[in-house]
């Protein structure tokens, strides 16, 4: 009657029905790693899930369209506040790492603090991350800009330390918890090599930044409401899996702890919009 064959007909209900029980199946894969990592995205996903998607025939490709289909790609923000204090009478270091790629973990570390929570309860987390692993070493959650933060999280990261005859370079902005006395005392107690950003681009610190993100955007979020004591508990669980879980497109895939536990992996590099400025990161 409407010009189509039975037989075709059915075939074609048979085949939507199917479509619509893979998709459910690969729905069901994604929310059992997002329900760990909320904000992960497409290509990491299928990494992760690549094994379980072969038996259901869906690749890269079909993954996107069947997220795209069901309005679960990831939709980045982004929220600007200002953490650093350069105007300061303490020193301020060259900077050692430009041009400089690490080959090996805890060769060069990269320290940054960023804004987690809002105008009503303040929070800041600084966070310490081994350049070649991406590995958090330290971190420390607190209520305020004041050096004690930045100095927990630096003493965590020394106690990390798994290769302690390597010598290395910390590198920084130029805010005020970097370039004070006590600080620096900690440095040179412990032999490490001093480095800071000479200028404003957020390309001279990029590592720093990239983690800062990954965190907010992936784990914690632009907007908390939680106590201090809720967001400490949040963060914890957010470092450990992003130490432990998740995979970073610059370390081939792998996680953070599998990079530092070996010094054989070339990471993946790239280089900014302008030529002369060399980046060593890409997560």
């Amino acid at each position: 009657m409407f010009g189509v064959n039975r037989q075709v007909y059915y075939r074609r209900l048979k085949a939507v029905k199917r479509r619509k029980s893979r998709a459910v199946k690969v729905l069901e894969l994604v929310e059992s790693i997002r329900i760990r990592m909320p904000k992960i995205g497409t290509r990491k996903l299928y990494f992760m899930l690549e094994e379980d998607l072969k038996p259901l025939r869906v690749g890269r490709d079909m993954l996107f369209r069947i997220l795209n289909a069901n309005h679960m790609f990831i939709k980045p923000t982004r929220r600007y506040h200002i953490t650093t204090n350069s105007h300061h009478r303490f020193r301020k270091h060259k900077n050692l790492i430009e041009n400089v790629v690490p080959d090996k973990p805890e060769q060069i570390w990269v320290s940054d603090i960023t804004y987690v929570g809002n105008r009503e309860n303040p929070m800041y987390l600084a966070l310490i991350t081994d350049a070649y692993s991406k590995q958090i070493m330290g971190h420390d959650l607190s209520n305020s800009l004041d050096l004690s933060g930045s100095l927990r999280a630096l003493k965590m990261a020394i106690k990390k330390r798994k290769y302690r005859k390597n010598v290395f370079t910390h590198h920084s902005d130029r805010g005020l918890q970097y370039c004070s006395n006590q600080y620096q005392d900690i440095l040179n107690r412990n032999k490490i090599k001093c480095s800071m950003t000479e200028s404003y681009d957020p390309y001279a610190n990029a590592i720093a930044e990239r983690v800062n993100g990954i965190l907010k955007a992936e784990f914690i979020g632009y907007k908390n409401n939680e106590s201090i004591e809720t967001m400490g508990k949040l963060v914890r669980n957010s470092i450990q899996i992003y130490n432990q879980q998740r995979p970073h497109f610059s370390c081939f895939y792998k996680t953070p702890n599998q990079m530092h536990m070996q010094n054989s992996i070339k990471i993946k590099t790239y280089k900014n919009k302008y030529p002369s400025k060399h980046v060593f990161t890409g997560i």
